[in-house]
C-alpha cells in the first residue's frame, strides 16, 4: 500500500469517528446538559457564589429620575375646568442600595436580608437645581384629611374648612422640588400632630427613606431548586399580604427584581413584588435585544396588568372595598398607605383608559418613555438592563363641607412620576461576555466536532480524486509508453530487407512475375495498373 493510501485511508476513519461521535453528542445535548446541571448549581445566593456578593453589592448605578407635572392653570381647574400641567425634571438621584444583616438560614436554603437604600444628588443629570425650582401641585396633606374627614358629618367638616382657611391652605401648594421630596414641616399637619402625636408633622413623597428599607424580606437561595433563585419566602414576616380582596391578589410572588433564576426562556412569565405598589406583578417576553454586546430577552409588564377587572377578571381583587373598581391604567394603594386616595399608574396614564389621560393637559404617553421593562440575559437569569417608571396620583373630588371643591370635577390628578435606571457596567459586562463566551464553546463542542469531521470528509474527498487522477495518469503515461514502444519496432521492421539484390524490372520480362518476399511485415506494394 502506498504513503497516498495509507492518508487516504487513514483520514476517513478518523472523519468517521468525529462524524459519529460529534452526532451522537449533539442528539443526546450531553454538554448542553453539562453546563446547564454547572449553572444551576453555581448561580444560587450561598456565600460561597460568586452570584452572591454582586446581589449583596449591585455592582451596576442605580439612578433615579424625578419628573414633576406643574400645575399652570389651578383656578380653572378649581373653577371647574380642566387641568393644564407641565412636566418638569428630571432632577436625578444616584441610589445605593447594598443588603444588610445578610443571615444565612436553615441549611443555606434561605437567606435575610435588609435593603436601606440611600440617594445622593447628580446635578449633570438634572434640570436643574431641586432646593430653588419652584413647583405647584396638589397639597396631598390638605386633600388627605378632607379624604379622613369624608365620614365625618357635614358640620365637622365645615369647621375644619373654616380652620383650614384660615391658617393659609389651599388645594393647591407651591414648594421647592426639595421639599416635595425629601420633607418640609406643613402647617395643617403640625396643628393636628399636637392633638395626635403619632401624626407626622413633616410632608414628603420621599420622607424618612433616604437610607432606609422598604422591609425585612427573606429569599430563597436557589440550593434546592434553581428555578426559587431570588424568590421572596416572607416579607415583614408575611407569606401573603391582607389589603386586597381576594387571596391571589393578596399573595407575594416572584423576587424582588434584583435576580432571576438562571435559563429563562420567552414563554415563560416572571413574576415581581413591588414594596412600593403593595403588589406582586408579573412581566412577559417582549423582544430580544443588545446591551454592550450581551444578547438579552426584554420583559415587560403586559396591558392586563392593570386592566379594569372587567376585561381582566384576575384583578377584581385589587378592588377595595370588593366591587369598588377604577378603570384600566391605574391602581389604587391608599389601602396600604394610610391618608391620602393615592393611586399608581405608568408615566402619563400609558396603557391606561384614555379617559385619565383627557382628563388633564399636557399628558402625552408613548411607549419609548414610559414603558416599565426589564432587560435579562438568559443562560444566567441577571438584568443587565433595567427601566422601573411609575406614576404617583392623587384622586381630586369634591367634598362637601369643602367649599373649595365644590365645582371639582373628579380627576385622577398625576404628582409626579419616577423613572428608575439601571445598566450593566463595562467590568461587569466584560466578565459576562468572557462567561457567555465559554459556555456556548462548551455546549457546542459536539457541533465544533462535527464541523471538523465534515472538513475531512471534503479533505478525504478531494485526496481520493487526485488520487484516482493520479491512477489514470500513470496509466496514460504506461500506454504511451507502451504505444510508442510498439510504434518504434514497427518502423525498424516496416523496410528490412531480406536480399541484397535489387529488384530491377528493367531486366526482367514482363511476363514474368513479381517475386513474393523481397520485403516483409508492412511493406508499401505500388498499384497495378489496369
Amino acid at each position: 500500500m502506498t504513503r497516498r493510501s495509507c492518508a487516504i485511508y487513514a483520514t476517513g476513519i478518523v472523519c468517521a469517528h468525529l462524524l459519529i461521535v460529534g452526532i451522537a453528542l449533539v442528539v443526546a445535548q450531553v454538554f448542553q446538559t453539562m453546563i446547564h446541571s454547572r449553572l444551576k448549581k453555581e448561580i444560587t445566593l450561598t456565600e460561597k457564589s460568586q452570584m452572591f456578593e454582586s446581589w449583596k453589592n449591585p455592582p451596576p448605578p442605580v439612578y433615579m429620575e424625578y419628573y414633576f407635572f406643574n400645575v399652570t392653570n389651578p383656578e380653572v381647574f378649581l373653577a371647574g375646568g380642566k387641568a393644564s400641567v407641565q412636566q418638569v425634571g428630571p432632577y436625578t438621584y444616584r441610589e445605593y442600595r447594598p443588603r444588610e444583616n445578610v443571615t444565612f438560614l436553615e441549611n443555606g436554603t434561605k437567606v435575610y436580608a435588609l435593603n436601606p437604600k440611600s440617594f445622593v444628588f447628580v446635578p449633570e443629570k438634572s434640570a436643574g437645581d431641586p432646593e430653588v425650582d419652584i413647583i405647584r401641585t396638589v397639597n396631598i396633606p390638605f386633600v388627605a384629611v378632607m379624604n379622613e374627614l369624608e365620614s365625618y358629618t357635614f358640620f365637622l367638616r365645615t369647621m375644619v374648612s373654616m380652620y383650614v382657611s384660615s391658617l393659609g391652605v389651599d388645594v393647591f401648594m407651591t414648594r421647592t422640588v426639595h421639599e416635595i421630596l425629601w420633607g418640609f414641616k406643613d402647617p395643617l399637619l403640625s396643628k393636628i400632630h399636637k392633638m395626635r402625636p403619632e401624626v407626622d408633622e413633616h410632608f414628603g413623597l420621599m420622607w424618612k427613606k433616604n437610607g432606609t428599607h422598604e422591609g425585612e424580606f427573606v429569599f430563597h437561595t436557589g440550593e434546592q431548586n434553581y428555578l426559587d433563585y431570588g424568590k421572596i419566602d416572607t416579607w415583614n414576616g408575611l407569606r401573603e399580604m391582607s389589603w386586597w380582596s381576594s387571596n391571589q391578589s393578596n399573595m407575594i410572588n416572584g423576587t424582588d427584581g434584583a435576580v432571576f433564576h438562571p435559563l429563562i426562556n420567552r414563554n415563560e412569565l416572571l413574576y415581581i413584588f413591588a414594596a412600593d405598589l403593595c403588589r406582586s406583578i408579573h412581566l412577559a417576553y417582549v423582544e430580544d435585544v443588545e446591551v454592550k454586546g450581551i444578547q438579552a430577552y426584554r420583559f415587560a409588564p403586559p396591558n392586563d396588568v392593570l386592566m379594569n377587572p372587567k376585561e381582566n377578571p384576575t384583578n377584581a381583587g385589587f378592588c377595595v372595598p370588593a366591587g369598588e373598581c377604577l378603570g384600566t391604567g391605574v391602581l389604587k394603594v391608599s389601602v396600604c398607605r394610610e391618608g391620602a386616595p393615592i393611586v399608581v399608574s405608568f408615566p402619563h396614564f400609558y396603557q391606561a383608559d384614555p379617559a385619565y389621560i383627557n382628563a388633564v393637559d399636557g399628558l402625552n404617553p408613548n411607549k419609548e418613555e414610559h414603558e416599565t421593562y426589564l432587560d435579562l440575559q438568559p443562560t444566567t437569569g441577571v438584568p443587565i438592563r433595567a427601566c422601573k417608571r411609575a406614576q404617583l396620583n392623587i384622586i381630586l373630588k369634591r367634598v362637601p363641607g369643602f367649599p373649595k371643591t365644590k365645582f371639582i370635577n373628579e380627576t385622577i390628578f398625576p404628582i409626579m412620576f419616577v423613572n428608575e435606571t439601571a445598566t450593566v457596567d463595562d467590568d461587569s459586562a466584560s466578565q459576562m461576555r468572557m462567561l457567555l463566551l465559554i459556555v456556548t464553546l462548551v455546549s457546542n463542542f459536539p457541533l465544533l466536532i462535527v464541523g471538523m469531521g465534515i472538513i475531512l470528509l471534503l479533505v478525504l474527498v478531494v485526496l481520493f480524486f487526485r488520487n484516482r487522477q493520479k491512477k489514470n495518469e500513470v496509466k496514460r503515461i504506461d500506454f504511451t509508453e507502451a504505444f510508442h514502444s510498439f510504434t518504434t519496432a514497427k518502423d525498424d521492421t516496416a523496410y528490412t530487407q531480406v536480399s541484397d539484390k535489387l529488384d530491377d524490372s528493367s531486366e526482367k520480362p514482363a511476363s514474368q512475375p513479381m517475386k513474393n518476399g523481397s520485403y516483409i511485415a508492412m511493406s508499401p506494394v505500388e498499384a497495378q495498373k489496369c
